[in-house]
C-alpha cells in the first residue's frame, strides 16, 4: 500500500479495504474454484484477529486454500501435520546445547519451531493429544511463545487455521473446550457444485497454471485490522449481542 494510505480517513480506508477485498477475491479465485462463502469468513476472521477451526473432508482443497491465501497477502506460512506423537517442542520450539566459539562454553540456544510464521495450518488437529494440542494455546490468544523462562513474541499479523476430519473418530482426541474458544469460527467445507467440479477438472488438468499476484503484505493487514477496532458499534447491538452469546 503506497505511504498516501496511511495518511487518508476511515471512510477512505473503507472504500480502499472494499476495493482490495474485491481483487483478493479475483487473485485467490485464479486458483481455488468456488468457496467464495468460505474465502470471505476467513477474510473476516483475519481482519477480526480470530483463528478459524475447518472442517471437512479429505480432497476439497483446504490445504491449498490456506498457502494461496498466504501467498495473495504475501504472509510466511508453515504447515503443522498433528499426528499422535507430536511433541509441543515440535510446534513452539526447543532449546538446544551448543559450543559457543568465542568462550568454548556449552550454551542454550533457542530453535524456533514452525509456528513461528504468520498463518499457521494446524492440519487435523485432533489426531494429536491435548498436551501437544495445549502448544498453541498461548500462541493464538496472546501471541507469543515461552520457552524456558524466556517468552519470544510472535511476528504480526498471527493467523491459526486448524483442520478436522468430521467422518473418522478412531484415532482422535476432541479438542478440550480451552482449545476451541480460541477459534473466532467454525466452518464447514462443503463439496463443489456439478459446475463448480467441472470447472476445477478442467483447472487441474489444464497445462496453464493461473499464478494470484500479491494484494497486500502484513502492514496492510495490521492497517485494516486497526481500522476494524475502530468501527464504531451502538450499544444496543453490544447489548444485543452478550445476550444472544449468554443464551447459547
Amino acid at each position: 500500500m503506497p505511504e498516501s494510505a496511511k495518511k487518508m480517513n476511515d471512510i477512505e480506508l473503507l472504500e480502499k479495504l472494499k476495493d482490495t477485498h474485491q481483487k483478493m477475491l479475483t487473485e485467490i479465485g485464479k486458483v481455488i474454484i468456488g468457496q467464495r462463502k468460505i474465502i470471505n469468513e476467513l477474510l473476516l476472521a483475519l481482519l477480526s484477529r480470530g483463528h478459524c477451526l475447518i472442517i471437512g473432508v479429505p480432497g476439497l482443497a483446504k490445504t491449498l486454500l490456506i498457502s494461496t491465501l498466504a501467498q495473495v497477502l504475501k504472509l510466511k506460512f508453515n504447515r503443522i501435520q498433528f499426528t499422535p506423537d507430536l511433541m509441543p517442542s515440535d510446534i513452539s520450539g526447543t532449546e538446544v546445547l551448543e559450543d559457543d566459539l568465542t568462550t568454548g562454553k556449552k550454551i542454550f540456544r533457542f530453535v524456533k519451531g514452525p509456528v513461528f510464521a504468520n498463518i499457521i495450518l494446524a492440519d487435523e488437529i485432533n489426531r494429536t493429544p491435548p498436551k501437544t494440542q495445549s502448544a498453541l494455546l498461548q500462541a493464538m490468544q496472546e501471541h507469543e511463545v515461552t520457552a524456558g523462562s524466556i517468552t519470544y513474541t510472535l511476528d504480526e499479523p498471527f493467523f491459526v487455521l486448524a483442520t478436522q476430519n468430521p467422518i473418522e473418530q478412531e484415532g482422535t482426541y476432541p479438542l478440550p473446550e480451552a482449545q476451541l474458544d480460541r477459534f473466532m469460527f467454525n466452518l464447514w467445507i462443503d463439496y463443489p457444485s456439478e459446475d463448480e467440479e467441472t470447472e476445477i477438472v478442467k483447472h487441474t488438468t489444464s497445462a496453464y497454471e493461473s499464478e494470484p499476484k500479491i494484494v497486500m503484505n502484513a502492514k496492510d493487514i495490521i492497517l485494516y485490522q486497526n481500522l476494524v477496532r475502530r468501527v464504531p458499534v451502538a450499544s444496543n447491538v453490544v447489548n444485543y449481542a452478550v445476550k444472544l452469546v449468554r443464551m447459547t
